[in-house]
């Protein structure tokens, strides 16, 4: 098969897990109200995890330590003044009940699936096998990640069938990324995107999931909500250490 077939129907199954969170669905009302809160905090470990355990370490490996740390300040700043810009626009807009932080983490997930896209893309041009295991490792990433993101969004007041849509929309990037890598055919340096994206992920997890996560004065809430953000973290990193193992 063609290896731009190949690259197609990963960035296909790969926007399909987007989707995961469908599985959401199933569980009564009443029942996931309860977990939304432990999936934004799986998501915030995620985040942290992927941007500090594999992103920058990628970045630090391909363009060095003083530009990689510089592009991921420049990635948290950027969201930094974005989301103030939201929260203006927001407070001038009558209330729909979507907060900035659902449209903060679609730009960012968007973000990081473009680039997903570009890495597992390149990795198909070098060798179909090496991009069959890079797209693995990737779609054993995303998942928490998608499931997260799904909790995070209708935290923020997205109905479950535009949270899904949006996801899924957001999820396309990664498609495009892969494409964009047979095209390109390492052409152009795309190598600052990863630490910018990183610094993304830094400023969601710590400026605003963080935060939700100690909100509760409930003990055994904090408890859980600790675990599974710790258990977000543990997951990136045995995640990036088997892709350390394979490459």
């Amino acid at each position: 098969m063609p290896v731009v077939l190949w690259i197609i129907a990963a960035g296909m199954a790969m926007s399909a897990l987007a989707l995961v969170g469908s599985a959401a669905l199933l569980i009564p009302e009443r029942l996931f109200a309860r977990v939304v809160m432990p999936l934004v905090a799986l998501a915030a470990g995620a985040l942290l995890g992927g941007a500090l355990f594999h992103m920058l370490p990628e970045g630090i490996t391909d363009a060095g330590i003083r530009p990689s740390f510089t592009w991921c300040a420049a990635g948290i700043v950027t969201f930094h003044v974005l989301e103030q810009f939201l929260n203006w626009h927001h407070c001038h807009r009558p209330v729909s009940g979507h907060r900035p932080l659902g449209y903060l983490i679609l730009l960012a997930d968007g973000l990081h699936n473009l680039i997903g896209g570009l890495a597992v893309g390149s990795a198909f041009i070098a060798d179909i096998r090496l991009g069959i295991v890079t797209w693995v490792v990737a779609a054993a990433h995303e998942i928490p990640q998608e499931l997260g993101d799904f909790g995070i969004l209708l935290h923020s007041g997205w109905s479950a069938s535009r949270a899904l849509m949006y996801n899924f929309a957001s999820a396309l990037t990664f498609l495009l990324g892969a494409l964009l890598a047979y095209l390109v055919a390492g052409h152009v340096d795309t190598g600052f995107l990863i630490p910018f994206a990183a610094g993304n992920f830094i400023y969601i997890a710590l400026a605003d999931l963080v935060p939700e996560m100690v909100a509760s004065p409930r003990v055994t809430d904090k408890v859980v909500f600790f675990a599974t953000f710790v258990a977000g973290l543990l997951i990136l990193d045995a995640i990036t250490s088997w892709d350390a193992l394979a490459r």
